[in-house]
């Protein structure tokens, strides 16, 4: 629900009292935590707190007579609606014409007594805040604070550090010991030249020790700390997270354990002598510590590792995947069904399917807040209905439906657009080449190693002739029951230098948004397979792990080309096959009529 407007005047205004107090000029609210996470605990809200913008990316900055706030192009209408009535004016990023931070508060803060700006240095990377401090002192001498929590003063009823039980992930859904991994990653760190490292992303800390959480909205991690040394590893946590059953079982691992708010301490008084400390991931007031320590400014060895599954992972894919079909076919069936009686709305397909999700084995949670937008609601990326913003779904137009499923074995993501009834030719023509997108992706082959950026241009061939783009990314990679996006790699416009590797999940979602009228976006998750090894090297390709029919109703056939349609029947035949064991004889006639050739 939109935050009332007079209750984000109110909080600007104990904002601006505090700024004058500590003799601040701005101040800076970045979208993450202390540990650089997309997706934060309520605590670390802060950016979402003042400003009333809920999107998961966006950095909101207030100064004593103004404010405004940056996102990108999947926010800007979200944010438009819910910044109206406030004081922050919106900023949209990668936009012509759009100041930067650093040049906006330039401007902004011309001519008062003091040119110092704070930001909490613990929910900003050192990377982020290094080059914020460049920027500022290009732009006028601006100087940085970084050492003040400021909501901590005004945030009066803020949320506590969360306190929810850690589980432990079984060995046959992880296919890789606790300990066989810190053992990976401590050969890693010495080809490094480090002998420890400190982890603070809260994934890398779950896949390492094989542990889940609830401590972040629709992803299985929890808050804490970990220090991989030579001879032994250190998790700090809230004790009261811990079981006697986890304790026992880390202590088999070779983990200790210590408070959470004893990391600054930890980092002071480590003993080792180097430590490995990521500078594009570790917030700048851990990164500025400096015990007795070499520091070793690098990337940390964990996300890649955590981004190559092992075949037990794979595997669980493949099997959550099946699961995830079922549930999405018996909705899909039961949409086409309902819709015409008038009663649904976005809010309650989004609640029909997670219920159907839910009815599945080792079913946990969703992966993310579902995506259910009808008709203009499509075109707005990242919308997500809301009891203001809920919409009756009519026989007629475009549902975009983009959701998933946390798994014990898996992550899904998949996104759908269905027709409910007429559509126009433009809703087919926009939809047909939004396909000739996703099946041109994930039937690429390509060399291993190729970076995501190179392979990117293959989704948008179509639309680009047609004088149409979309400006987010075409796909990201997804955690094995942990976060939905993952990296480091990644298919997107922005170059990403990451490389394609055999056992890398990836999505493939391109998309058109046309503004007040209708979206869509078809999306499957991909696993990264080998293909074939020449005299020219190896070459890779996706394996489509998503079993779900795409909707062949709004499909302008003579737009595809005969290997195109060879491709999707050739998909809805692999569909059928996989889920169809797995369903009573009317769903699976419903199934066979919706993945026919065409």
């Amino acid at each position: 629900m939109t935050t009332d407007k007079q209750t984000i005047a109110a909080r600007l205004a104990a904002l601006r009292e505090e700024m004058r107090r500590e003799h601040l000029s701005a101040f800076i609210f970045p979208s993450s935590d202390p540990h650089n996470s997309e997706y934060v605990p309520s605590r670390w809200e802060g950016r979402k707190w003042i400003s009333g913008f809920d999107g998961s990316a966006g950095t909101a900055v207030v100064t004593l007579h103004s404010a405004a706030l940056w996102t990108d192009s999947r926010y800007f209408l979200a944010a438009e609606e819910q910044l109206a009535g406030t004081e922050f004016q919106l900023m949209r990023e990668r936009v012509d014409g759009t100041p930067s931070i650093a040049e906006w508060i330039a401007t902004e803060i011309e001519g008062v007594e003091s040119s110092e700006i704070g930001v909490d240095g613990m929910c900003m990377t050192y990377a982020e805040c290094s080059d914020l401090k460049t920027d500022l002192k290009h732009n006028g001498g601006i100087t940085v604070r970084t050492n003040l929590d400021i909501l901590d003063r005004i945030w009066t009823d803020r949320p506590s550090v969360p306190l929810n039980p850690v589980s432990i992930q079984p060995i046959e859904y992880a296919g890789e010991s606790c300990h066989d991994k810190l053992g990976r990653i401590r050969s890693s760190l010495l080809r490094r030249g480090a002998c420890g490292m400190l982890m603070t992303q809260l994934d890398d800390i779950a896949w390492t020790l094989n542990l889940r959480g609830t401590d972040v909205h629709c992803t299985p991690v929890f808050v804490a700390w970990l220090i991989v040394a030579e001879e032994v590893a250190v998790l700090y946590i809230k004790d009261e997270k811990l079981s006697p059953e986890v304790i026992e079982y880390l202590n088999a691992e070779g983990v200790a354990v210590d408070d959470y708010d004893n990391i600054i301490d930890a980092l002071n008084s480590y003993d080792g002598y180097t430590l490995l400390i990521d500078p594009a991931t570790t917030n700048y007031t851990l990164s500025q510590l400096r015990g007795n320590f070499n520091l070793v400014s690098a990337p940390s060895p964990v996300p890649e590792m955590k981004a190559i599954k092992n075949e037990v992972e794979c595997n669980g894919f493949r099997n959550a995947m099946q699961r995830d079909g079922v549930a999405m076919v018996k909705f899909l069936k039961w949409l086409e069904e309902a819709v015409p009686k008038g009663c649904e709305t976005e809010l309650s397909v989004s609640a029909k399917l997670r219920q159907l999700r839910a009815e599945q084995p080792l079913f946990k949670d969703e992966s993310f807040d579902t995506i259910a937008g009808y008709e203009e609601h499509g075109a707005i990326v990242h919308y997500e209905p809301t009891p203001d913003t809920d919409v009756p779904l009519r026989p007629e137009g475009f549902l975009l439906l983009d959701s998933g499923a946390q798994y014990l074995d898996g992550t899904t993501d998949i996104t759908r657009t269905i027709q409910l009834g007429n559509v126009t030719d433009l809703h087919r023509r926009v939809y047909t080449l939004v396909l000739k997108g996703h099946l041109s992706l994930q039937n690429l082959c390509f060399p291993r190693g190729a970076a995501g950026t190179q392979l990117d241009a293959v989704a948008r061939v179509a639309m680009w002739r047609e004088g149409m783009n979309f400006m987010h990314g075409t796909g990201h990679g997804v955690g094995s029951y942990l976060s939905v996006h993952e990296g480091p790699h990644q298919i997107r416009q922005e170059y990403r230098p990451a490389p394609m590797l055999e056992g890398m999940t990836v999505t493939d979602e391109p998309g058109l948004y046309l503004a007040g009228k209708f979206g869509v976006r078809i999306e499957n998750t991909l696993l990264t397979v080998p293909y074939m090894t020449t005299e020219f090297g190896k070459f890779l390709r996706f394996e489509p792990l998503t079993l779900c029919p795409i909707d062949t109703r709004p499909i302008v056939v003579d737009m595809l080309s005969t290997e195109e349609l060879g491709l999707l029947n050739a998909y809805h035949k692999m569909v059928y096959e996989r889920l169809s064991p797995m369903l009573d004889e009317e769903h699976k006639a419903w199934l066979a009529d919706k993945t026919r050739s065409l």
